[in-house]
């Protein structure tokens, strides 16, 4: 895991078309941006784990398909 210290308006490259911005910090929390093209798929990590664990439940679920799916492989 790489770990960076960031302050508010800096941004942090993943890729050369995917940024993540500080927008700002305060209060025990920090709020970001994501700029990224619409074919990445960006989404919360909790919401995403949810999305797979109630597909999983289903009888004809294939993971592997959806994290494809999720990494715009499709």
């Amino acid at each position: 895991m790489l770990v960076l210290r960031r302050k508010t308006g800096e941004g942090i490259m993943i890729g050369s078309d995917v940024v993540i911005r500080i927008l700002s910090i305060g209060h025990g929390d920090v709020k970001i941006g994501i700029e990224a093209p619409k074919s990445v798929k960006v989404l919360r990590e909790e919401l995403y784990k949810e999305v797979i664990k109630t597909n999983v439940e289903s009888n004809d679920f294939d993971v592997d398909l959806a994290k494809k799916i999720f990494k715009g492989e499709n």
